[in-house]
């Protein structure tokens, strides 16, 4: 398990294309969910009246919950095989909670109405990942080119709707916030009720395979872990304080969409080519690169925001920063985590690299704009991907080793 896998494999995958539309259109009504939400929510809370230090609050209640739920979703699932049936019934119960938004009952009550809905939806993607690795892989090899195929779909969803909310919140104000929230809810929900019905087999051969803590004593998996963290944390200022900066800075909400939109357009040509791509680097190096141009990316962000081809650029290196950084980091699970340890491995993934990295990031750039201004948080989110950069050196530097060694 601490070699590095490599950057795809092509072998005949474990599903068919009609397996995987479903996952496709969970993925795109998912993110298309996302797409509108994350960026949009900050304003509607500022609308709302609330300050920076309670946005970064509420907004980090998303990532306090990635701390527990998943893990809980991904044991159950690993241990039942019955990822479809919870899925279904946490897209449902989210979007039953969402009707607490049309409420105005104050923060307390908000705070509560997004906690429980984000118990629900936070390991949806864990246990649709790990359920999709399962039918994208088969004898242990990734295809990283079929997963791309799948995956893009939720990039192009989260595209829509982010252009499509700035246009209407831009027109009609954020009033309507709540409304897309159902929406967006009701789609992820039917799309989950549309995946096929199946149970996945329990991986009795596999009984003797080691726990997650014995994997996660592995330095390789330690460092990537590290890595993971750090890097993540560096992209959760872009998702809570991104669009307060740009509106900070003038920028109409349409144009803070078309800049969302853009690096989602470039992220989707990832997705799509990816396969192309991949095998230039091991899976470690591709870690690597993604941290460094990361720093890159934020320390432009920070510098240079009122130079529009500057920030395009930035924009630009999403394809590297997140869709390439993305799907490494899903071939490296499967590899380190496969069979009954999957559902538990994408689980942990979401804790480590979005619960507490959320949590930090939200607290720590809330009280750090209020003090210094939120150009401030882009200059820390630079440094913190440079620390990701050295983590995944240091785990290049094991998996050669071990590589080299075996």
């Amino acid at each position: 398990m601490a070699t590095d896998p490599p950057p795809d494999q092509t072998g005949k995958p474990g599903g068919s294309a009609r397996q995987l539309l479903p996952f496709a259109a969970l993925s795109a009504s998912y993110f298309a969910h996302i797409g509108f939400f994350n960026p949009y929510l900050p304003l509607w809370l500022k609308e709302l009246g609330f300050g920076l230090i309670a946005i970064a609050v509420l907004t980090s209640v998303q990532s306090a919950t990635r701390l527990f739920t998943p893990y809980v979703w991904g044991s159950l699932s690993d241990r039942t095989g019955e990822r479809v049936r919870l899925l279904r019934y946490g897209s449902s119960a989210a979007l039953l909670l969402s009707l607490g938004l049309w409420f105005d009952a104050g923060g307390v009550m908000l705070f509560i109405v997004l906690l429980l809905m984000f118990s629900h939806t936070s390991g949806m993607m864990p246990m649709s990942e790990a359920a999709l690795a399962h039918l994208v892989s088969q004898g242990g090899s990734f295809d990283a080119k079929r997963y791309g195929r799948v995956r893009l779909w939720g990039s192009l969803g989260f595209l829509v709707t982010v252009m499509a909310a700035g246009f209407w919140f831009e027109r009609y104000g954020l009033v309507h916030f709540p409304a897309w929230t159902l929406g967006t809810l009701a789609a992820v929900a039917v799309s989950a009720w549309l995946l096929p019905d199946f149970r996945e087999p329990a991986h009795a051969a596999e009984a003797n395979q080691p726990g997650v803590w014995p994997v996660l004593r592995q330095p390789p998996v330690r460092w990537f872990f590290a890595a993971v963290f750090f890097h993540v944390l560096a992209h959760i200022f872009i998702y809570i304080f991104f669009s307060l900066y740009l509106d900070s800075l003038g920028y109409s909400k349409t144009v803070i969409g078309l800049l969302w939109a853009l690096s989602v357009v470039i992220e989707i040509g990832w997705f799509f080519t990816q396969g192309r791509w991949l095998p230039l680097f091991s899976l470690s190096g591709w870690l690597v690169l993604a941290a460094a141009l990361m720093s890159l990316r934020m320390g432009l962000t920070a510098g240079l925001p009122l130079v529009l081809p500057v920030l395009l650029l930035a924009q630009a290196l999403h394809a590297i920063t997140f869709a390439a950084h993305h799907t490494v980091c899903i071939a490296m699970l499967s590899h380190h985590f496969p069979g009954r340890l999957r559902g538990r491995g994408q689980a942990l993934y979401t804790v480590v690299g979005y619960g507490l990295p959320g949590v930090a990031g939200g607290l720590v750039g809330g009280l750090l704009s209020s003090a210094f201004g939120l150009a401030s948080v882009f200059w820390l989110s630079s440094a913190c991907a440079a620390v990701a950069c050295l983590c995944a050196l240091r785990a290049r530097a094991y998996q050669t080793a071990s590589a080299a060694a075996g």
